[in-house]
């Protein structure tokens, strides 16, 4: 204990000392001039060029917009031949923004070409001296955001009523796809995320990292959903939930991707009216979909069938194992044949109206031991958990991010809403206003 204590001493003997020792050779930092930094962007002084900044337009090449600006051919074809894992010459896409540095004389000529691949990468053509080029990213500043919310419409309505991006969306219903029904949740039902927001300048957002965290409230039923490497030499990565199960199934809830409408389920008892109110069994779960929506396949497998016949239409048919089949109706298209071999969440094929149909949609059958039954019915096998070997770091990881989730509070969406409409003004006048040193494409830069 003295010696601790002595250690203390000692550390506060050592500040006081730092504090009331007075420097040698102090001098008046006020009589010293300043030099101001020379503003950059990109790692250029923009000031020293004369600059040229535009869009790639329909029929643009680079090798065109080079020569317009005098560049000798002899560097543009080095570039084309020698920088193509950097720069791919031909894959320039309109509408990406880009700038020309040219040299301040009578006939300006390109120096310095720079295209914007996205909101944070770029590539530099740097054309003086020894042509070359070079990939590079825009700093970027990584905010964490948590959201707490309550179901009152739909996962989507209620995402993006608490200013959510809609990526965030997509991530947490592909998260949860296999053990939440979104096509069924329940008003009340409650969900947490914890996510990172990317801004570049700290004021350009520039959309959203992965999710970190996540729990999800199902009919009383909680789910915690946690990243973790079980395999960090191949990288595999998956969500687990609170258990250390695996939140990815087997088979997926529905072959297409968040946001559609389950329009009729399957039913051995169904009557329609058309047909006399006999009875019309359906074997069968549909899916209702603009037509061009893409169908996914919900499970590895093998393609038996691509084909076309009578009422089903244009369909497809993929046997899993040997227990399990799915077949998918009324596509538009099939983007497989018989023999292939398809992951989950393939494209298979497109929603259609092939067949009998009287609206788009994509009826989705299941097979169990060479019989029909009802997917969203059935106790679908689940991936392999974490191993034993891996449980306990795996929980040690996950322990302060269920602490952080436990906290969120939910949030109220009408008086959030207001707080949003007022940050969005000022991110409307904070673009409408580029400071000197930022010109209009970085105020609102184009993907």
């Amino acid at each position: 204990m003295r010696k601790y204590w002595g250690v203390v001493l000692a550390l506060v003997l050592i500040c006081s000392c730092k504090e009331t020792k007075e420097p040698e050779n102090q001098v008046d930092l006020a009589q010293v001039p300043v030099e101001e930094p020379i503003p950059t962007r990109f790692g250029f002084d923009f000031d020293a060029f004369q600059v040229v900044q535009d869009t790639v337009r329909n029929g643009d090449s680079f090798g065109e917009l080079m020569l317009k600006n005098h560049v000798d051919y002899d560097k543009v074809l080095k570039i084309s031949e020698n920088y193509k894992d950097t720069f791919d010459v031909r894959m320039i896409k309109v509408g990406k923004p880009y700038f020309i540095l040219n040299t301040k004389d009578s006939i300006p000529k390109a120096q310095v070409f720079i295209y914007q691949n996205d909101k944070i990468n770029y590539t530099v053509v740097d054309l003086r001296d020894s042509a070359h080029a070079y990939k590079s990213k825009r700093k970027v500043k990584y905010v964490e955001r948590e959201i707490g919310g309550t179901i009152k419409n739909s996962l989507s309505l209620d995402m993006d009523s608490l200013g959510v991006d809609y990526l965030v969306t997509i991530n947490l219903s592909e998260i949860y796809a296999w053990s939440v029904d979104f096509f069924k949740l329940d008003k009340g039902d409650k969900f947490k995320v914890i996510y990172d927001e990317r801004f570049i300048n700290d004021s350009i957002y520039a959309g959203v990292g992965p999710i970190k965290a996540a729990y999800f409230k199902h009919r009383d039923k909680e789910i915690y959903a946690f990243p973790f490497v079980t395999d960090s030499v191949q990288n595999l990565k998956g969500f687990y939930d609170q258990d250390a199960k695996n939140l990815r199934s087997t088979f997926l809830k529905a072959p297409i991707k968040f946001g559609y409408r389950l329009s009729s389920r399957y039913n051995l008892k169904r009557r329609i009216a058309y047909y006399g109110y006999k009875v019309r069994p359906h074997r069968g779960t549909d899916y209702a979909a603009p037509v061009g929506t893409p169908i996914i396949a919900t499970a590895n497998g093998t393609v038996t069938e691509s084909t076309r016949r009578g009422g089903n239409g244009k369909y497809v048919k993929i046997r899993h194992n040997s227990m399990y089949s799915t077949q998918y109706l009324h596509m538009r298209a099939q983007n497989v044949k018989k023999g292939d071999l398809v992951r989950q969440g393939d494209v298979i094929g497109w929603v259609g109206m092939t067949g009998n149909t009287s609206g788009p949609h994509v009826c989705y059958r299941f097979w169990k031991n060479g019989a029909q039954v009802d997917p969203l019915r059935e106790d679908l096998p689940r991936s392999e958990p974490i191993a034993d070997s891996l449980r306990t770091t795996y929980f040690e990881t996950i322990e302060p991010l269920k602490f952080q989730l436990d906290c969120i509070e939910y949030a109220n969406p009408e008086t959030l809403q207001e707080d949003i409409q007022l940050n969005q003004k000022q991110d409307v006048i904070t673009q409408n206003q580029p400071d000197e040193n930022q010109s209009m494409a970085e105020a609102e830069p184009t993907l």
